[in-house]
């Protein structure tokens, strides 16, 4: 059992339309282009696959691509795009699910970490991260920094983007650190279509302690995937945690 939510038929098939500017190539590029240098001449494990947004460019790079995924709509998604032989999917949750073979490169982008809405989901992650990279290998994630520090007193909720097409928040519980994400858009018709889905958010110092928890060291922070430098102003992180070259998975936490 997870604390995931479990995207359905309906927000997969609405997926690519209603995130079409992270598929943008100055979005979606740098990300692949930092991946594929980081993955080398070895296999990439991909949390959180989706419909294949990075892992089928990044297989297309030649590095060999596998994805682990919780909703079969979504995977079955994936698959009209590619077939089961360039990108691999084992559904599952990203938390505990297991697939065969070592990878020099475990990464997982767009904010994926905070749908594990647990404190304890999230450390299995980190594990489980751990557990299938090679040694000297590496686990990348992108996360947002949460907008809380944008809230007056008694305020509950942060926008993230306001448009004519679509209109998005955050709600937050400051205690147990979840919140919700409510998204309006609008369609053709002039009707409106909304959308939510749940989180923990997670500041880049617990995820450090997450790392270490798992045996994994921090190499690198950046805001961005372009290489921008991390500050107390930046709104989003990449963060690249190594697997030293002395550990063997055996010895590694569960």
């Amino acid at each position: 059992m997870t604390s995931s939510d479990l995207w359905d038929q309906d927000a997969a098939e609405h997926y690519e339309e209603t995130s079409a500017a992270m598929y943008a190539p100055e979005v979606l590029d740098p990300a692949v282009d930092f991946l594929a240098r980081l993955a080398g001449s070895g296999a990439a494990l991909e949390f959180a696959v989706g419909t294949g947004r990075v892992a089928i460019p990044l297989a297309a790079r030649g590095v060999p691509v596998t994805g682990i995924e919780l909703s079969r709509a979504m995977a079955d998604q994936l698959r009209r795009r590619d077939d089961q032989e360039t990108v691999p999917v084992v559904l599952g949750d990203m938390a505990t699910t297991a697939t065969d073979g070592r990878f020099t490169l475990v990464y997982l982008v767009w904010n994926g970490l905070s749908n594990l809405r647990t404190q304890d989901e999230q450390v299995r992650c980190f594990a489980n991260a751990a557990r299938h990279l090679t040694p000297g290998g590496r686990f990348v994630i992108e996360l947002w920094v949460p907008g809380i520090q944008r809230m007056p007193p008694g305020q509950s909720a942060v926008p993230f983007e306001v448009s004519a097409e679509h209109t998005g928040f955050d709600t937050y519980d400051l205690v147990t650190q979840r919140g919700t994400s409510h998204h309006y858009w609008r369609q053709e018709d002039g009707s409106l279509r909304y959308g939510a889905s749940n989180f923990r958010y997670v500041w880049p110092s617990e995820c450090d302690l997450m790392a270490r928890l798992a045996g994994l060291e921090l190499e690198q922070r950046l805001a961005d995937w372009k290489g921008a430098p991390y500050t107390a102003s930046s709104e989003s992180h990449v963060s690249v945690w190594q697997k030293p070259s002395d550990v063997l998975p055996g010895n590694l936490p569960a």
